[in-house]
């Protein structure tokens, strides 16, 4: 039987923020949050899109080979790439095939059986963004529930064995207490199969894609993080994360 296509809204043909070494990065359309930093609002819709065939996508990724040598590969990333995770199997397994690496780039909050599949499975690697770490706090960021099932999802990464990252969006006065830094090197720090965990500084490049859509950015004044902030983050969790990087 045919796979279903994916429903892609673009692709970068060179990345080198979405996982190890050059990437060919597909972002899907349609998410099932609404990050109130997301800079990528265009993707948030289930509308739009454009429906393509995997096996275009991997003719694609082929031709791409000589620049992923052995590190790079293909990461899925969106809008929330799991929202389709009955197409991205077989997407995942022919790139395998071919001898391309897999990473998926999720907001973790999808517990389907196709979703925790990929999880543990099918993805060579599987990058995580933690949004917020109180229920609370991540149901006010985000507009959405979903902290625990983020957290399970990881423990199901983590119990396969296989690498997985995670990535913290540093936002000054709404992610980046101690409080939460603590919360951080509790929940994931005595993990065995965590290779690395990114902070990644608030920045308003995404705003203009907002204004596009004729909607408020609610983080217009949001102050962004200075160098002193950012020093005392990465003091902190450099005692627990062997492998922090600041973006």
């Amino acid at each position: 039987m045919e796979s279903k296509p994916l429903n892609v809204h673009s692709i970068e043909s060179f990345g080198t923020q979405d996982g190890p070494g050059i990437r060919m990065v597909v972002f899907l359309q349609g998410c099932n949050i609404r990050c109130k930093y997301c800079q990528n609002a265009d993707t948030i819709s289930l509308e739009g899109g454009t429906l393509t065939p995997i096996d275009d996508l991997v003719k694609r990724a082929v031709n791409m080979k000589p620049y992923f040598k052995n590190i790079g590969g293909v990461t899925v990333s969106g809008g929330e790439p799991l929202l389709q995770a009955d197409a991205l199997i077989p997407f995942f397994k022919a790139l395998n095939a071919e001898g391309i690496n897999t990473n998926v780039d999720t907001n973790g909050t999808v517990t389907t059986e196709a979703a925790k599949k990929i999880i543990s499975e099918v993805s060579d690697l599987v990058m995580f963004d933690v949004k917020h770490t109180t229920v609370e706090g991540f149901e006010a960021l985000v507009k959405a529930r979903g902290l625990k099932k983020v957290i399970e999802n990881i423990e199901l990464r983590e119990q396969s064995g296989k690498p997985y990252w995670l990535r913290y969006v540093l936002v000054p006065g709404i992610t980046d207490s101690d409080e939460s830094l603590e919360w951080l090197a509790q929940t994931f720090g005595n993990n065995k199969h965590l290779d690395r965990l990114e902070i990644l500084p608030f920045h308003k490049l995404g705003e203009h894609k907002w204004e596009m859509l004729g909607e408020k950015y609610e983080l217009q004044d949001q102050e962004e993080n200075t160098q002193e902030n950012l020093d005392r983050v990465e003091a902190y969790l450099s005692k627990t994360f062997k492998n922090l990087v600041i973006k």
